[in-house]
Formats: structure tokens, sequence, C-alpha cells
């Protein structure tokens, strides 16, 4: 049956009542380890009334002491972080190397919303009119909820909480169910850092609790990070209840290769991104785009010679470089994609269905593919899987027509010595995110994070200064104090200037 988890509410951990529950593996083996509650309505209710009535006393904070509740929070990952990648490695599948670089890169943000109080001030106009001045604040705004995926359960709540927290805000997370158990470690270190209870709660589910912070009037703002579909569905759904949203969606991220790049660095760039992590990342590489048959041939060659000595094991296995995938469920859905590109007439080279590891884990060795066209749906679909897709095309404008033209812009990059083509492409390409001779071009957390096309809906990036503006609301204030109105009243329209 495994270990049953709990959610955290008010400060505390709260068994589920609703009788449901799901299952959650350890990838390297295919074993249940334990049981997550799936909240109800009621569950989610409470959960926002709890934070709620947290709220006030919490934005009334000076933002210095909601810092330093971040810095305190920040000290305690360092000094937990093997800790907490020791879970992502059991939970998600994940190499321990890998899972600590997502820590890392998680509490990149919360460094960055340390400096919350610099990152709040407004500014401010003297005598806009006589006698009148202008100023500007951004003030918090309410309950805030985040959706986050299983790929990234460390990073992608640290891509939200940390700064919603920092700007006076209220939080509720519904992570992913498929791996739970950081997310909880997260809050329980909160928690030690001195948050006050109700700040910050944790509530599993699917669906149902979805749907339920969705509807719910109280919840100011829902940030989602998952595959289109879904993303649309909670931007459509959230909006309609007059909650802002942003929500980030799938991806197929190109790289572009040109005749005269680097084919050693590019062959090792192309590995570790699209390979890394078993291929489970938003801003993976899953399409190579060779310009020119020569690049391709060789390309394809030098991958050939790197993929046969990848070492896939357990995460935590010394020397690990590649993981199993989530779940047994998710290995089949991307095990289907390769029959399907067969079918549609691409060129199979390198099969990971063939790769075996000791135990019954969910394991799909690196697959590469060549001579796939647009048309083909292991081109137009994203996969979320160590699948490589090779598309050769004759020169530099029909890649970049290429990139153009696919329905997602999340990331993209090329690789190139030519700085001409490498500022024609930043420049003309119509992508969120761009590398040049960077196969993962994730900004830093002083930067803010987001696609193009059907990669994001709504308005706004995800941390950096974008994360400041979504979780606050602009306020301007016109004032004028008595001494200016001693003349009696004024019916006319005013007229400032």
């Amino acid at each position: 049956m495994g270990t049953e988890l709990h959610h955290f509410v008010n400060g505390a951990e709260v068994a589920g009542k609703s009788g449901r529950f799901g299952d959650v593996f350890d990838p390297a083996t295919g074993m249940v380890t334990k049981r997550v509650p799936f909240a109800t309505t009621e569950e989610i209710n409470s959960a926002v009334e709890a934070a709620a009535a947290a709220f006030p006393a919490w934005s009334a904070q000076p933002p210095l002491r909601r810092a330093r509740v971040m810095f305190r929070f920040l000290e305690l990952l360092e000094r937990d972080k093997d800790a907490f990648a020791a879970m992502l490695t059991s939970e998600h599948g994940k190499v321990f190397s890998d899972a600590k670089g997502e820590v890392q890169r998680g509490s990149e943000i919360v460094e960055f919303a340390t400096g919350i109080p610099q990152l709040l001030k407004g500014e401010y106009t003297e005598e806009v009119g006589t006698g009148v001045d202008s100023y500007s604040v951004r003030q918090p705004l309410g309950v805030v909820a985040g959706i986050t995926p299983f790929n990234f359960p460390a990073m992608v709540p640290m891509w939200m909480f940390p700064i919603a927290l920092a700007c006076g805000n209220t939080f509720i997370l519904k992570p992913s169910e498929k791996d739970p158990s950081l997310p909880l470690m997260i809050a329980k270190l909160l928690k030690e850092a001195g948050l006050p209870d109700g700040v910050f709660n944790v509530v599993n589910g699917d669906k149902v609790a979805v749907d339920a912070l969705l509807a719910h009037q109280a919840i100011q703002a829902i940030s989602f990070v998952g595959s289109t579909p879904v993303a649309e569905y909670v931007y459509t759904r959230g909006t309609a209840t007059g909650k802002r949203v942003q929500a980030l969606g799938g991806a197929k991220n190109h790289l572009v290769v040109m005749p005269d790049a680097d084919l050693d660095q590019t062959v090792d760039a192309l590995i570790g991104s699209a390979y890394g992590s078993a291929g489970e990342r938003c801003m993976a590489i899953s399409v190579a785009v060779a310009v020119g048959d020569k690049v391709a041939d060789e390309l394809i060659k030098r991958l050939m010679v790197k993929i046969e000595t990848l070492k896939l094991s357990g995460g935590m296995e010394p020397g690990a470089e590649m993981g199993p995938l989530v779940t047994g469920a998710h290995l089949e859905k991307v095990r289907g994609y390769l029959d399907i590109g067969v079918a549609e007439g691409a060129k199979l080279l390198a099969d990971g269905r063939g790769r075996k590891v000791d135990g019954n884990g969910f394991f799909l060795g690196p697959c590469l593919f060549d001579q796939v066209t647009p048309g083909m749906r292991i081109y137009r679909e994203e996969i979320f899987g160590p699948v490589l897709a090779v598309v050769r095309v004759p020169d530099f404008n029909a890649a970049l027509q290429l990139v153009n033209e696919h329905e997602f812009g999340n990331g993209t990059s090329i690789f190139t010595r030519d700085g001409d083509s490498a500022r024609a492409f930043a420049t003309g390409v119509k992508v969120g995110m761009v590398g040049i001779n960077i196969p993962i071009p994730v900004p830093m957390a002083f930067h803010s994070f987001g696609g193009w096309k059907r990669s994001l809906f709504g308005d706004h990036y995800v941390h950096g200064p974008e994360g400041v503006r979504f979780y606050t609301r602009l306020k301007t204030i016109t004032a004028r104090w008595p001494a200016g109105i001693r003349q009696g009243a004024d019916f006319h329209m005013p007229v400032l200037g």
C-alpha cells in the first residue's frame, strides 16, 4: 500500500478525507512507495479559508520582514539540499546530479525574492501640478494559487511561491500527484523558517482539486505549468471567474545546426538537452534542425556514438546519466510515439526500447529519428520523453521558417560560429527564449521565463520582474494637502500642470 501522505493546511499536516488516493511510484523499481490523498472541494475551501484568514496580518508585515523569512528559508534549503535532491530522485527518477541542479535553480528564485524591498519600490513625482505630488505603490493581490507539474516538483513551485509570499500574498500549492512529497517538505521548511500558519498551504489532488481552485471566488490569481490543453483550460476557466492567470503550456524546442557549427560541442549539447532527465523537461531539445544533408549525416553519426555509451540506470547510482520516466503510464505513452513515427515513415535509428536495465523500473533508452517531416505527429506534438527528431532543411531561411511555423514557441537554439546568422535568428525567431550556442536557454532568476504562441496563455512570464508584477497590483496616488485648497470649492474640470 505504501506510506499515506497528507495535505498541509494552516501550518500542520492534515489527513485526506475523500477516501480517494493516487499511487506514488519509485520509477527506478516500478514499486508503489506511497499513497497521496485527493482533496475534495470542501478540503480546498478549508485551505482557502486558512489562507484568507492569514492574509491581513502577513500582507501588513513590512517587506523587509517578509524578506527575512525568505532568507531563513534559503539557509534551510541549503542545509537540506541533498535530502531534497534524494527525494526528487526517488519519486521523479531524474539522476541525483540533475536533481541537485533543480534544487539549486529553485533556490536562486528564493534568493531573488529576498530582494523584495527593492523590487516593490514605486515611483514618485513631485509637483505634477501646483502643490500636487504623485506616487505609485505595488500591493499584494490576496490569496493566490499554483498548480505545478511532475517534472520539476522543486523548481517550478519555487518559480511561484517565493515571489508571491515576499510580495505579501498567501499561497495554496496544488502539486503533481505523481511526486508530491517534496512540496510537503517545502511547507515544513517554510514553517521552520518562521512563516506564519496559513500563509503557505499544500493540497494534493486531481481534476477535482484543480476545478475547485479555479472556481473559488476568494482566489485572486493562479499560476500553472503543464501541457498546452490543460494550460488553455486553466486559463479559460480561471479568467472566466475574474482571476489573473499565467498558464505555461507545452513545447517543441528546436536546435538549429548551421554548417559552420562546432559539431563536437553541438552533439554534446544535444545529448544533454534531449536525453537529460529522460527528456521530461519543457525546455528539452526534441528537434535537431540540420542545415544541409552533409551536416545531418555527420551529426547523426556522432550522435549514435554518444547514444550507445549513455549510462542508463537508477538515479542514485554513481555515474548515472539518464534515469527512468516518471510512471509506467507515461512510459507507455512515449513508447507509443515510436510506433507512430515508424508508421509515418520516419527512420528510427536508435530504439530505446532495446536498452535493458536491471529491475522493473520505467526505463526507456535514448531514441533518435531521422527523415522527420513537419507533417508527422512526432514533429508536431510534445512527446516529453527521450526522443530526438532530426529534420533536414536546405538553408538558414528554411530553418527559421520551420521554427516559426510550429504552434509552440517556448525555447529554441542555434549553434553557429557566425554572428550574423546568430543575430538574424535571435531577431527573427518567434519564440520566447532563445539560446545561441546554448542548448537550454532557461533565464536566470532575475530575468523572467515564458514562451510565445501556444506555449503561454496570459500576459505575464514567471519569476523575475514579471513575477513581481503578476503577484501585485499597481496603485497610483495623486495628492494635494489642505493648504493647497484654501480658496474653497472649485466646480471646474480639474486640470493638472
